[in-house]
């Protein structure tokens, strides 16, 4: 099992999980998350491949892709409040249903954080929906703690 980045032939098999996580999203929040839908087609995942500021990895084994991770690293400079600080975000981290239990999130991870601290971050950030509790505790088992919190409160709706 080897991490590195992703490369346009893998781009068909990184769609097929972005489908598995848009169903974990739908299912935990339906009226949010459209079901049978990915966030990047073919051509946005092939623009993605060209940008370093936005690096994909994946977990490859036996030539299948396992998993996938959508990084993006953003820099605070001078702000009037926050001191200057480089974060990789994790915009997604996802292992095939079938993989899971296999320590291959674990190696995504691991990859990730080494690269985050090979370009000078400071930190690395994600977001987790609230009742995805595997993940959750993937990260907590990963080190991570909570950051900052969103809250929110659902309103009615008036009828269709």
């Amino acid at each position: 099992m080897i991490v590195r980045k992703a490369v346009k032939s893998d781009i068909s098999r990184i769609i097929e999980l972005l489908h598995q996580v848009d169903m974990v999203h739908h299912d935990l929040r339906p009226e949010l998350f459209k079901p049978y839908t990915t966030k990047y087609d073919e051509q946005e995942l092939e623009a993605l491949l060209n940008d370093e500021s936005k690096p994909i990895f994946v977990c490859v084994d036996d030539g299948m892709v396992l998993g996938h991770a959508f990084c993006m690293t953003t820099e605070v400079r001078s702000d009037k409040l926050l001191q200057d600080i480089k974060t990789l975000y994790i915009d997604d981290i996802c292992v095939d249903e079938q993989f899971r239990g296999r320590h291959v999130g674990k190696a995504l991870y691991e990859h990730v954080r080494d690269y985050a601290l090979s370009i000078g971050c400071n930190n690395m950030t994600l977001n987790v929906w609230e009742g995805n509790l595997p993940a959750e505790s993937f990260y907590r088992n990963m080190g991570m703690k909570v950051q900052k919190t969103t809250m929110e409160i659902r309103l009615p709706q008036p009828e269709k």
